[in-house]
């Protein structure tokens, strides 16, 4: 089956839905079936949630008449994964973790079926996600074991997040020691894969849950080192100067203009 994600752009949800209607119309089958899966959750990213579910209506009529016609890359389980994923974080962003919860587990079962990790890692996330907080962690845990274990790369990827969302698991419960062992993880593995903002936020999520234990000096170095690289690329990060102001007692250093 076709990866959808190159195409997508999370901070621009718009420009993603129309890349993801082009590739569809160049692809036939199952695949057109998984990319407009994508259509559906960039309709979500934007609130257009009746349109996202009467886009997954439709995917789901068509699946059923290629069954019918035996089209085999339709009757991937794949496809009826990815479905439930999409329907279920359109629930989820409307407000109704209840109907999301019950598409996330059917997700859980599609991607066993069909044999994908990085399916499965994604469906038992979002299932940690809209589960009650004394069950998050270990939901996640698996999740990560998924990840961690897998031969996949998609599903190798999901390290670091997953960590990131366990350290936030436990600072959310005040638990800051085991949230900074999260935290420091997830930098590692940011370290290894993740781009260079990716490392600055897993930089800035350590920093923060030591200025919450108390260890306001470790801290406090952290977040001048990130400003100081900022300021050397000609960038700003509002929530870095944020830090230093909670951590200082006074304004952040003035960042210079981002070059044009």
């Amino acid at each position: 089956m076709i990866d959808p994600t190159p195409l997508w752009d999370f901070d621009d949800p718009a420009a993603s839905e129309q890349r993801f209607r082009a590739a569809a119309e160049a692809e036939t089958g199952g695949e057109r079936l998984v990319l407009l899966t994508q259509v559906a959750r960039a309709l979500g990213l934007q609130d257009r949630f009746a349109e996202g579910h009467a886009t997954l209506d439709r995917l789901l009529a068509e699946r059923r008449l290629m069954a019918q016609l035996d089209e085999a890359s339709a009757l991937n389980p794949e496809v009826g994964t990815r479905i439930e994923l999409e329907r279920g974080r359109l629930f989820r962003s409307a407000g109704d973790p209840d109907d999301a919860r019950s598409c996330f587990e059917a997700a859980v079962t599609g991607a066993r079926r069909a044999g994908s990790d990085a399916l499965l890692v994604d469906a038992l996330h979002m299932v940690a996600l809209v589960s009650a907080p004394e069950k998050q962690a270990a939901i996640m845990d698996e999740a990560l074991q998924v990840s961690r274990a897998s031969a996949e790369p998609a599903a190798r990827r999901w390290e670091a997040s997953l960590l990131n969302n366990l350290g936030m698991t436990h600072a959310d419960a005040g638990e800051w020691e085991p949230a900074l062992a999260m935290f420091q993880q997830a930098l590692a593995a940011r370290v290894r894969t993740g781009t260079a903002g990716e490392v600055l936020i897993a930089r800035w999520m350590v920093a923060w849950t030591l200025r919450n234990l108390g260890r306001t000096g470790e801290a406090l170095a952290i977040q001048r080192a990130l400003k100081a690289e900022l300021l050397a690329a000609g960038e700003a990060d509002p929530y870095v100067d944020e830090e230093l102001e909670l951590l200082t007692g006074g304004p952040a250093p003035p960042s210079p203009a981002r070059p044009s």
